[in-house]
Order: structure tokens, then C-alpha cells, then sequence
């Protein structure tokens, strides 16, 4: 069977970029509300015109169209007056989303939903106060798995211990004695196992899959099933890449998914175990049947990711569950690309205010393309009309034409 590797961005390793789901957040003040420590985002002076949006006519529409209206199950399922994040009160409820969930609801052609988007939403591009914006790509990756230890796979995934304590991204293990200490380190944990153990495969998939935060496990009878991340040990993630190249046990130009598992393949077991060592971070899985084998795992927004449809931001400037439509390249992407996407995860790496994470889909092909993405970009959020206008306001800047003027059409 072709082992089903892919080469992801070095960035990945070089800085961390896993994929942990997180909670839906309490409800917060309603919009409009000041409330200190909130974030509200530095958007353009004022909103754009779809005739703005570089590429906005020719953007394929069917795969963001069918991951929003997941997004809108979710929205459903909040109270009417519930802001959609705790961070981002600026975002609206789950209130001032209803009309455009309702006119999105059927299936429409990319003319049809184009149009329904120009007429109930306006694009707010936001801008970066430090400059620093960044596009780059993920996918599900498939490993080869056994059920119980042999040659080449002697690396278990493990599921959550009896031991483990939940406490935010501060998790605790209960001794023997009743007491709590902060959950251990990896070195620990993989030189005790006591957790169940999911499955075993090559330890250099069990860490990639661990960096990435979900797979696909195949097996040698052709079943499948998806490794979910379930917690984290709360240990702070740190490079193997990095120490690799430090230590001068490989080049720079190898800090990548292949040229470190190039080197687990040459080296001893003892070395492969101290290098993964040096990140004390361990993630912990769930074993879910594969469901839907053409959707990817669930983000952080609890909803299947669609490829080229579903994007992972920062929480702490964004609402799960907005579209976005980016300006970015790639190679993978066939050079320049602009698309409609769903913020619908979040990631370890993913800092900032116009910072995203494009998700590609599952397997190799899509490990291929998303490995080219790595690149500057614009960034604008399609928001309900009066979510818009309530937001500028706010910021003391209402553009009373702009916003009164249907968009693309002024």
C-alpha cells in the first residue's frame, strides 16, 4: 500500500500550526455594547464594493455555499439575542444572521447565491495594524495503521487516559492519592502508557498526526477511521524542525514533513524518541468512523471542514461561522487565487487579525497543494448589513452612503 505522506508547509513545524477544536464560548455583551477588553477589528475606512473584491465575479461559490449553511445549523441552535463569539461581540447575534441563513437555505447556482450575497451582505476588508498579513494551508492526513504492534508500526495513538483531568488548556492528572499535578510532559507519557490505545502506526505519523490535530487511519483490511483530537497534555509546543537543524542533524531546506521523517526512517529508535521528545506537547485522540469520506474532520466550529471551503482563524479577533472572501497565492492554488471561505477552526499558529488557514481536504493530493501555501493576502468579511452599519458606527465612522448604496451596484 503507498504510504500516504504529504509534504505540508515548513512553517508547520518551524512554528506549530496545530488544529485543536475548541468549546463554543459563553454569550457575550450585546453588540453595540462597549465593554473593555473586547476586540473590535480595524477595518478599511469604509466598507468595500463587491467590485472591490478582486476575483469576486469568477469565485466558485458551491463549496463555501454548502459549508455556510452548516454554519447556520450552528447559528440555529443559539438563543436569538446570543452574540456569536465572546471576543468578537462585533460579529451580531445569532439574530442578525437569520435572514441571510434563510435566503441561503436552498440550493443555488453561483449566479443566484452571488446575487443573494451582494443584496444581504456588505464586505468589510480588515486590515492588519502590524502588517502582517498571512494565508497558509492544511489537510487531513492519511497514515497506514495496525490494530496491535509489528515492524514499522510501533507507535500507539492514544486516546484519553482515566486520569486526565479537564481544565481549559491547563489540564490536570489525578494520582493515586487523589491529588492533582499539571498533566505531564510527552517524554512521561510515552515512557508510561497507560491510556487506551487507539491504534499503532510509524512514530513519525503518530507525531505528524499529532502536530496536525486529526487524521484518517487505513488499515490493511480497508477500513477507515478518524483519529479526532480530544485534549492536549497543556504542555507548551515547541520545534523538532528547529532543533533538528540546530543540532545539525539536518538542513534547513529539510525542516519539512519528508526530510523529518528522512531522518526518523536513518535513525535509531532512541534518537527518533529524543527528538520528539523535545516537544513537550502530547495530543490525545478519539476514535469516530470516517462519516462523509468526501468532508474533513470537525473544526473547532463543530461542523465537517469542506476543502477550499472552510478556513481556520484566531478567535480572539473572529467569530466562527463568518464568510470571508481572501485575495491570496499559491502554487497549489494555481497561482493567484480569490475565494469565498467559512471561518469554521482555529489553530495553534493562527495569530491575527487577517491570518488564515485554508483547508485543502484529505490525503496526498491535498497535503501537496496545501504545502505550497504560504503567502500575504487581503482579507474581508461578508457581514450581515446592519451588523455593517453597527459596527462602523460604533467606531464613530458610520459611512451612511456607503452602506445605504446596495454593494457592487453603487
Amino acid at each position: 500500500m503507498i504510504r500516504l505522506v504529504s509534504l505540508l508547509c515548513a512553517a508547520l513545524f518551524l512554528a506549530g500550526c496545530q488544529s485543536t477544536p475548541r468549546s463554543v464560548p459563553p454569550p457575550a455583551p450585546p453588540p453595540g455594547q462597549q465593554v473593555p477588553g473586547l476586540f473590535t477589528p480595524p477595518p478599511a475606512s469604509s466598507p468595500a464594493s463587491y467590485r472591490d473584491l478582486p476575483g469576486w465575479q469568477g469565485a466558485p461559490l458551491a463549496a463555501s455555499l454548502e459549508a455556510f449553511r452548516r454554519t447556520c445549523d450552528r447559528f440555529s441552535r443559539r438563543a436569538w439575542d446570543a452574540p456569536l463569539s465572546r471576543n468578537a461581540a462585533w460579529a451580531g447575534t445569532a439574530e442578525d444572521w437569520a435572514p441571510a441563513c434563510a435566503s441561503l437555505s436552498t440550493p443555488l447556482d453561483d449566479a443566484a447565491a452571488r446575487r443573494v450575497f451582494e443584496s444581504l451582505f456588505v464586505p468589510v476588508e480588515i486590515i492588519d495594524p502590524e502588517g502582517k498579513p498571512r494565508f497558509t494551508g492544511y489537510f487531513e492526513p492519511m497514515y497506514e495503521a495496525r490494530r496491535s504492534p509489528e515492524p514499522g508500526f510501533t507507535e500507539p495513538v492514544l486516546a484519553l487516559p482515566s486520569d486526565f483531568v479537564a481544565n481549559g488548556d491547563s489540564p490536570l492528572q489525578r494520582l493515586p492519592n487523589g491529588t492533582t499535578r499539571p498533566y505531564p510532559p510527552r517524554a512521561e507519557i510515552t515512557s508510561n502508557v497507560s491510556a487506551p490505545v487507539i491504534a499503532w502506526a510509524h512514530p513519525s505519523d503518530v507525531f505528524f498526526l499529532q502536530v496536525q490535530g486529526s487524521g484518517r487511519l487505513v488499515f490493511p483490511d480497508g477500513h477507515t477511521m478518524r483519529a479526532a483530537y480530544a485534549a492536549h497534555n497543556g504542555q507548551p509546543f515547541k520545534s523538532v524542525a528547529n532543533w533538528l537543524i540546530e543540532t545539525g542533524r539536518i538542513t534547513r531546506g529539510e525542516g519539512s514533513m519528508q526530510g523529518i521523517r528522512a531522518w526518523m526512517d536513518r535513525a535509531s529508535p532512541d534518537e527518533v524518541r529524543q527528538a520528539m521528545n523535545i516537544n513537550p506537547r502530547f495530543v490525545f485522540f478519539q476514535s469516530l468512523p470516517e462519516g462523509d469520506a468526501a468532508l474533513g474532520p470537525n473544526g473547532a466550529h463543530n461542523v465537517p471542514l469542506t476543502p477550499l471551503g472552510s478556513m481556520a482563524v484566531d478567535p480572539s479577533f473572529h467569530a466562527l461561522g463568518l464568510p470571508m472572501f481572501v485575495q491570496t497565492t499559491a502554487p497549489g492554488l494555481g497561482g493567484a487565487w480569490s475565494g469565498l471561505l467559512i471561518a469554521q477552526d482555529t489553530g495553534g499558529a493562527i495569530k491575527g487579525p487577517v491570518r488564515g488557514d485554508i483547508y485543502f481536504g484529505t490525503g496526498f493530493d491535498a497535503g501537496q497543494r496545501a504545502g505550497t501555501m504560504n503567502a500575504p493576502g487581503r482579507l474581508w468579511v461578508l457581514l450581515p448589513r446592519k451588523v455593517a452599519e453597527r459596527l462602523y458606527h460604533n467606531l464613530g465612522a458610520r459611512p451612511v452612503a456607503a452602506l445605504e448604496t446596495a454593494p457592487g451596484m453603487g
